[in-house]
This record gives C-alpha cells, structure tokens and sequence, in this order.
C-alpha cells in the first residue's frame, strides 16, 4: 500500500514519535529558563519546590514580599571531615538504607528525616536524641538554613560522608535513586549513580574555615 496512511494512524504518530524536550518556564511569571541552571524557590506553605528565574527569585526571596512564604536556596556546599559520626550514631538515626538527609522544616518547627526510596523521598521518624546526637557530632548541623539546606549523610565501606548541600539536590538525588532503583539494594545502575553524585557534592564543597587550594 502506498499513499499516506488512514487519518487514525496518522493520529497515532503523535502518541509514538519522539518528542522535543519541554521547555522549562518560571512558574511564577512563566519566562523561559536557562537549562541548566536556574533558580529555585522552597514555597513554605505548601512545602515544595518553584522553579524560578533571577528577578522572580530575588523579588520573593525578600521578607517584605511574600510574607516570608518564598525562601531562595542558596549554592553552598560544605564539608565536614573532622565529625564525630560513626557506625553507632548511625544506627540511632533509624535509617534503612545508607544515604539520609536532613533539615529544619519551619511549618512543622521541627527537624525533618528523609531517605531515597524507589517510592521517593520516604521520612523517618527522628527521635529527639538521635537529633541531639547530631547535633552534637557536627558543626554543620548548627550551620542549616531552615527549609533551604539539608545536612547530606551516606554511609559507606564503614565511614560516613558529613554534608551541607542546598535542599533542592536532595531531591534531585532522590528522583534520580527512583528513576534507576532494581531490585532490593538498588542495582549496579544505582550505585553508580550515586558514586557519581557524591563524587560532584565533593568536588563543590569546601571545608568552613578552610579556603580552597
């Protein structure tokens, strides 16, 4: 048969062709975004994150301008290699698997646990003296911005890696564990992954009093 194909074939193509990447937009004036690289935004009442350009995310970040319900999330990376976290503070955190991330959540007043998951971020109940423990093994911990900066934990061949990283890669690390998480331990995909990621928040942070070579 030659010719083009019936009307409700021609249909299907739009279901089955390849699509163009969708343009990223400010979701609070709708101006495109660099990709990648743009600003974000942590909604405090609603608990999520806005995607956000320059101006939008230097206007709301004012205290004046939203009521303070917008939070700009700052591009610090820091690092802990001096903390007291071992095999035994670990366990007290009740985390199943071996990375963990966790920050002051202002609309709940409280500390807030979170883990990779192949269901997504998955919270763990934090008790107030594995909080305390933290709190006492590194000077991070004392360093959090509310809502924009988490403090990054991995356990690993018996050592534990102590980070300060802007909120919003925590969830890029979790959509990127449950995009390629096989299986009960994740996978070799995974693993890699995960190397890869670690291996970038090392090379950005810098130790607090310590200037860069």
């Amino acid at each position: 048969m030659t010719g083009r194909p019936p009307a409700p074939v021609r249909g299907l193509f739009r279901f089955t062709a390849p699509r163009a990447p969708r343009e990223e937009r400010c979701e609070l004036c709708s101006a495109a975004l660099p990709d990648p690289g743009h600003r974000h935004l942590v909604d405090t009442e609603n608990r999520v994150l806005t995607c956000a350009c320059d101006p939008c995310a230097q206007l709301l970040d004012r205290p004046d301008a939203s009521g303070g319900r917008f939070r700009a999330v700052p591009g610090r990376y820091l690092s802990d290699t001096d903390h007291g976290l071992d095999e035994a503070a670990w366990e007290r955190l009740r985390v199943p698997v071996g990375v963990a991330f966790f920050f002051h959540n202002s609309a709940l007043d409280r500390p807030v646990a979170l883990y990779p998951s192949p269901a997504g971020a998955t919270e763990s109940e934090l008790e107030p003296e594995a909080w305390q423990c933290l709190l006492a093994a590194s000077e991070l911990t004392g360093l959090l911005r509310p809502d924009v900066e988490a403090l990054l934990l991995r356990r690993h061949e018996g050592r534990v890696e102590c980070h300060l990283v802007p909120i919003d890669i925590c969830y890029e690390l979790v959509g990127r564990m449950r995009l390629r998480w096989q299986g009960f331990d994740g996978g070799a995909e995974a693993r890699a992954d995960l190397e890869e990621f670690f291996g970038h928040v090392r090379e950005r942070a810098r130790v607090p009093g310590r200037n860069r070579p």
